[in-house]
């Protein structure tokens, strides 16, 4: 049994060898080594095996050396486990790539990668469509793509500068950037391009007017669109909330408190409401006070604000300028907790 497994391995460390330098060109021994998670001597002992068995890799010595195919060979699509094919069509998400104008090209994609696959893998392959759906478009909110969604996709690809007038939150501006790339989060397009050599986030149905510049577009060197991603939400995040609140909540009061955002949700992560007891009270992170009195009020009765006092007043003045806009008068709020 083990040594089918080993064996098993080293055909897969095989078939990765000869993807990764046919897709990259030539590379070094320690990148190879490193792409597949062995020692440089496992790696050796590999590349020999694939000579041997009529893979033309051939090594080329000095500083820019490493192994590469010889030119013009090309490896069939082989080696697919049943597994990875399942995955190759779960990759291909019709929604957003239907919005990029790219709906028709990844059809054709998967007939022909369905093609290429054994009679026996085709069924299987195809039924994690039948079995599972993503759909990226958050609740309440419109599917339909921006306006200027598959002119921006074009000018990433073509890497060509775009020209746009952009109206953010603050002001209406006209701006030139190098795009860099696309993020759809939660079903909001988002372009993220360099400006003045630095990267900058950009939600594409913000953008009213748009030119794609016959220029092309520069790419900061060893820019990675995924980790600027993760950091960019993170300060955001982290400059977005930057007050605490203590609250009382009722068990349901921590339910909906952990809707209002993923800070809220770490900060809650173990909260409960004690046995014997109507209500916790937890401390939470928050916007400035008006955003705050707003996204905590609509959870009344379930989360009462305790404090700080120019929160918990924030909250008072809304609901009494509510009331009085209905007729009503509120009795006198009862004081904080200290």
């Amino acid at each position: 049994m083990y040594a089918a497994y080993t064996a098993a391995m080293r055909a897969a460390r095989l078939l990765t060898i000869q993807m990764l330098l046919q897709t990259r060109g030539r590379m070094s021994a320690s990148a190879l080594a490193r792409a597949l998670e062995v020692s440089v001597r496992t790696l050796h002992r590999d590349i020999d095996e694939l000579t041997a068995a009529g893979v033309p890799v051939y090594a080329e010595r000095g500083r820019a050396g490493g192994f590469q195919l010889m030119p013009g060979w090309t490896t069939a699509l082989t080696g697919l486990t049943p597994s990875e094919a399942e995955a190759v069509f779960l990759g291909g998400l019709a929604g957003p790539a239907a919005d990029l104008g790219l709906g028709a090209q990844v059809r054709s994609a998967e007939l022909k990668l369905l093609s290429a696959l054994p009679a026996t893998w085709q069924g299987p392959s195809q039924r994690i469509r039948s079995r599972l759906h993503l759909d990226p478009v958050d609740w309440y909110r419109e599917a339909a793509p921006p306006q200027h969604l598959q002119a921006v996709s074009q000018a990433v690809w073509q890497e060509r500068q775009l020209a746009f007038r952009y109206a953010s939150w603050k002001r209406t501006a006209t701006r030139v950037v190098h795009p860099l790339g696309l993020v759809l989060k939660a079903g909001v397009w988002y372009l993220v391009a360099a400006r003045d050599g630095q990267p900058r986030t950009y939600r594409v149905d913000g953008i009213e007017t748009l030119e794609v510049l016959p220029q092309a577009s520069s790419r900061p060197k060893g820019f990675d669109l995924a980790a600027y991603w993760s950091d960019a939400v993170r300060r955001f995040e982290a400059e977005l909330h930057t007050g605490r609140a203590e609250v009382a909540a009722t068990a349901q009061g921590l339910a909906a408190l952990r809707q209002l955002s993923a800070p809220v949700a770490r900060a809650l992560r173990h909260a409960v409401v004690a046995d014997g007891e109507e209500r916790a009270v937890v401390r939470i992170p928050v916007e400035a006070d008006a955003q705050a009195s707003v996204q905590l009020l609509r959870l009344a009765p379930d989360v009462e604000v305790l404090g700080p006092p120019a929160l918990r007043q924030a909250v008072v003045e809304r609901l009494q300028a509510g009331a009085a806009l209905y007729g009503c008068t509120l009795q006198r709020a009862r004081r904080a907790r200290a």
